[in-house]
């Protein structure tokens, strides 16, 4: 008897998820272009059996196709009476796998690394850059993490009028941040490009030279009937054509600058709303996973905001734009020159499910086209294999 009652269990929790799924995840948005065959491999991370995964940060790729994932260590609570009695340990702050989804090296203290870990990015000679959102610094370290090489801004400072995190934003000229959302360095000269600008902390693009010294600043752009729309830079990436691309978060677009700061052009990134007060969903949602992940950030479809990361194809000429949507929960894929909508990854407003994207931080691509999808609350790496082009 108990048998055949777990096999009913089975069998109606596998209906809800279809239905849920059905109900979720419309067919995929269809846009212009040749759109590659992707294969979704969940299982390529092979991650220690006893660490344990919180909250990821950020993800960035080195040139030998080398996957960096921060991991933020202060978002996971504490370990239960289980985990201790199993010797599990919370999983470092930076993580390196190989192409083939090995680990290769991990390092790294979070009380040194920052709070909030939030982009990475290298420069030509392999280093790399770190960011942690709720620090007032960024930080240059070897490719393997043995040595910090530079460290612009002061640690426990934030650029506030009482230098702490709770003070008035400054938007100062001097090399200290307030919310470091995105780094990337300059290969012709090695200036380094932070966008100062997440969580109602700064709002401007700073620009230092390789020593960490400050050169310039910027905000976004804003129209006159734009002025009361919040300023939330939350990513950025130079790009070849010598322009810097910057998420204009609360907006739902990439604003393109030139170096010097001169503003280029919009990239509108889509945004549809959609009913997040759906009970039945809320209730489902408690019902088979409780709190993990929160489902109180099922409320969040549809009233979040679209593009929250950028990255560029590995190509000489950059042509494709990978962003972030997470509004739409998905990555889309655009023309960089032209930003045309080419193709979109993620099924659509899902739960939980192989191939769906829950608050989603981070994108990032390798030299074959591969796109991995970094989770902050999902807690996880999603693989985009490209299995026909």
């Amino acid at each position: 008897m108990n048998g055949k009652i777990s096999y009913c269990v089975i069998v109606a929790t596998a209906i809800m998820l279809a239905i849920a799924s059905a109900i979720l995840c419309p067919p995929p948005v269809q846009a212009e272009g040749t759109v590659p065959k992707y294969e979704v491999d969940p299982f390529w991370l092979k991650i220690p059996a006893k660490w344990v995964v919180g909250p990821l940060g950020g993800a960035c790729i080195d040139a030998q196709d080398h996957l960096f994932i921060l991991h933020r260590q202060e978002g996971l609570s504490t370990l239960t009476a289980r985990d201790r009695k199993d010797e599990m340990v919370a999983a470092p702050p930076v993580m390196e796998f190989d192409p083939k989804g090995n680990l290769v090296n991990s390092w790294g203290d979070a009380n040194v690394l920052g709070q909030y870990l939030h982009d990475c990015n290298f420069d030509k000679e392999g280093n790399i850059w770190i960011v942690g959102a709720r620090s007032g610094f960024a930080q240059k370290w070897t490719h393997d993490g043995k040595k910090l090489l530079l460290q612009i801004g002061k640690s426990g400072v934030f650029d506030s009028s009482d230098g702490t995190s709770k003070g008035k934003p400054l938007n100062s000229n001097t090399a200290q941040f307030n919310g470091p959302s995105a780094i990337d360095v300059d290969p012709l000269n090695g200036d380094v490009y932070v966008a100062d600008g997440h969580g109602g902390g700064n709002n401007r693009i700073a620009v230092l030279d390789k020593e960490g010294k400050f050169l310039r600043q910027w905000q976004l752009h804003r129209t006159e009937t734009e002025q009361e729309a919040e300023h939330v830079l939350h990513c950025l990436r130079l790009g070849k054509d010598g322009m810097v691309y910057v998420c204009d978060r609360h907006m739902n677009r990439i604003q393109v600058f030139d170096k010097m700061g001169n503003f280029k052009k919009n990239i509108g990134i889509p945004w549809k709303a959609a009913s997040s007060q759906n009970e039945d969903l809320r209730k489902y949602c408690m019902a088979l996973w409780r709190t993990f992940p929160p489902c109180t950030l099922i409320q969040k479809i549809g009233e979040g905001t679209s593009a929250v990361s950028v990255e560029f194809s590995r190509d000489p000429n950059q042509r494709l734009m990978y962003v972030v949507n997470q509004n739409q929960r998905e990555v889309d894929v655009f023309d960089r020159e032209t930003g045309k909508l080419f193709w979109t990854l993620g099924h659509g407003r899902g739960l939980f499910f192989d191939g769906q994207i829950f608050d989603a931080i981070r994108a990032a691509v390798d030299s074959k086209g591969n796109v991995y999808v970094a989770e902050d609350e999902g807690r996880r790496l999603t693989r985009f294999k490209v299995i026909a082009q």
